[in-house]
């Protein structure tokens, strides 16, 4: 297992021009870039009680903040309030009830930014960014996710991943018995892959193969697919590599909800895909 300093730095270098920066006065930022995912399935084998019980390493301070990716110029002038068009602009304006043209206004960025110092979101310039949609999905959803009918209800458990919202929940029967989450699944040409699955491997500390990077918590589901960990933001406009990426703590609940066999309901299309 790599040290946390030496992990970051070979997946997180710094950013290329026109990538977004966080603006965050004094404080060291990870860029988030591609996760370790699996191009193919893994090599399923049996594993010991002793690997069993070892727990993956805990994320970094601050790793999963609700840091907003901004426009580099507007972070490096500490803009009052955004003047840029976001990535996520007719989404949000629609969920705030705005004029949707997909063009942003003093009045659209007057809004954003009151939701945005609500929910703690940093920095609060009303730039409708990837960290701003999310939230606002997850606020939407409450206790109810599946309020639309779209994941099938069954008799027994089934994992809901929703790629239209980027949520995903378990349910039992009409009952939510975990979630909803936010998560990130895949970019365009490495899709996470819809309709019916079974969760039909799980390794608690998984390592890519590819990458030679931490995948914790896996536990595949199509192939190569699989629900794991990541140690860094989930929230960036590009997706994985086609699995359904998660923040620790939430895929170590999801751990303990989900058994070999459990079924996997996928649907929808990621936003930008």
């Amino acid at each position: 297992m790599l040290p946390v300093a030496t992990a970051t730095a070979a997946v997180h270098p710094p950013p290329a021009p026109g990538e977004r920066s966080p603006l965050v006065p004094g404080a060291a930022q990870a860029w988030p870039r591609d996760t370790p995912d699996q191009a193919l399935a893994p090599r399923v084998r049996a594993l010991s009680a002793g690997e069993e019980a070892v727990e993956p390493r805990a994320a970094a301070a601050g790793a999963y903040d609700l840091v907003e990716y901004v426009p580099l110029g507007e972070a490096v002038a500490r803009v009052k309030c955004s003047k840029q068009t976001g990535p996520y602009q007719r989404q949000v304006e629609k969920w705030l009830r705005l004029k949707v043209d997909g063009r942003q206004s003093a009045a659209d960025c007057r809004a954003i930014q009151v939701f945005q110092l609500k929910h703690r979101i940093t920095p609060a310039i009303g730039f409708a960014g990837p960290v701003t949609w999310a939230r606002m999905q997850l606020v939407g959803a409450g206790r109810n996710p599946n309020a639309a009918g779209k994941c099938p209800v069954r008799a027994h458990r089934v994992a809901c991943v929703d790629l239209n919202r980027q949520l995903l929940w378990v349910q039992k029967g009409r009952k939510v018995v975990h979630g909803p989450v936010p998560m990130r699944s895949g970019r365009a040409g490495y899709r996470t892959r819809t309709g019916w699955h079974t969760v039909y491997w799980r390794h608690k500390n998984h390592v890519s193969t590819l990458y030679g990077q931490p995948m914790p918590y896996s536990q595949f589901f199509s192939g190569g697919q699989a629900f794991h960990a990541v140690y860094g933001t989930i929230f960036t406009t590009v997706g994985s590599m086609g699995c359904v990426n998660l923040r620790l703590g939430d895929a170590k609940k999801l751990w303990g909800v989900l058994r070999k066999g459990d079924r996997v309901y996928v649907w929808g299309r990621r936003p930008g895909t």
